[in-house]
């Protein structure tokens, strides 16, 4: 459902910065709504038990939406410089930068003579490299679209000083910049929430602070008070969007997952939005589907499958290993021993 809503958003992003509102009056508006809708949510749900908030938790939040912040005004950009289709294969960047920095921080371990390990490196390495076939090769359109023309008449019109390969470039490494914040966030909240275990809290201070901060970029760079304007229906359906499904639900479910299960098990399941993605970007915004885009998204997803099957054949090994450890423990026991304790 978070994947849907991912890509459901590049759509509406790319649709209505192509009408020419700004990402980052975007990102500002979409924040500062989600957290309106997160506050009472966020206070109802924790009515009690809440941890205490310190200064020292206030900061980490802090960070945690300069990330978030960074993340969203490169990915809007990158999207708005390319396509939803490249903008979601591109998402499946995040597992391989998430695992390395799991690595550096010494959250998954590394073991070259275990083929688990040597599967999870091999899968990271593809994944990389098929993420660079979809940004730097297009090729020839396998599958084109009735509304293609009429979309690239008015693409080509709205940006005149860049040539359309030239921008899927710079659409692509915003993207890989997007992609490398949204890891390095996934890394700093799983921090956060192992001292702070309040998710719809932790996601209500994280717009607070998006909201925040992309104001302050925003109105050093906006200047024209129609840029901030959403007498546009079209706009104000798109923040509208992007608030609830967006900000709230989207970074709600995947705070309440990373609780549960980690970094690197949520970031597995970013190819899911490649087909959605590809599809609707067809159907809805008249784009191609190119050759460049269809092998990259191909050499991604057999690289998630790779760390995936090394990350369950870890745990696999694991689980082993600590049933193994309790039986012998509950074979040392006498018999006589369990026999008085009980009595």
């Amino acid at each position: 459902m978070a994947e849907c809503a991912q890509v459901g958003l590049m759509i509406v992003s790319k649709a209505v910065m192509s009408n020419g509102m700004s990402n980052l009056v975007f990102v500002f508006y979409s924040n500062a709504f989600a957290s309106l809708i997160l506050l009472p949510a966020s206070l109802i749900f924790h009515r009690s038990g809440r941890p205490p908030l310190t200064p020292s938790l206030v900061l980490q939040f802090f960070v945690l939406g300069l990330l978030g912040c960074l993340a969203q005004i490169l990915g809007y950009a990158g999207i708005n410089y390319s396509s939803p289709t490249l903008g979601s294969a591109l998402l499946n960047l995040v597992p391989a930068f998430t695992f390395l920095l799991a690595i550096i921080f010494r959250l998954e371990r590394l073991n070259w003579s275990s083929s688990s390990s040597l599967a999870k490196c091999a899968g990271t390495i593809v994944c990389v490299a098929g993420a660079f076939v979809v940004t730097l090769y297009k090729g020839p359109a396998i599958v084109t679209s009735s509304l293609s023309n009429l979309h690239n008449e008015v693409f080509n019109l709205h940006h005149k000083l860049l040539t359309p390969e030239s921008n899927w470039v710079l659409g692509g490494l915003l993207l890989v910049a997007d992609c490398v914040m949204a890891s390095s966030w996934l890394i700093v909240q799983a921090s956060v929430l192992k001292k702070y275990p309040a998710e719809l809290i932790i996601v209500f201070f994280y717009c607070f602070f998006v909201a925040i901060q992309s104001a302050a970029i925003s109105l050093f760079v906006e200047r024209k008070s129609s840029a901030w304007s959403l007498k546009d229906n079209m706009r104000l359906m798109a923040v509208l969007y992007s608030a609830v499904f967006g900000s709230a639900f989207q970074v709600g479910v995947s705070t309440w997952c990373l609780h549960r299960t980690g970094p690197v098990f949520v970031s597995m399941f970013k190819p899911l939005g490649i087909v959605i993605a590809a599809v609707a970007g067809v159907l809805f915004l008249g784009d191609n589907f190119y050759l460049g885009s269809l092998v990259g998204s191909v050499a991604i997803v057999v690289g998630f499958y790779s760390v995936m099957w090394g990350k369950a054949k870890e745990q696999k090994k694991d689980l082993a290993i600590s049933v193994g450890n309790v039986e012998p423990n509950k074979k040392k026991v006498p018999l006589l021993q369990t026999i008085v304790e009980e009595m």
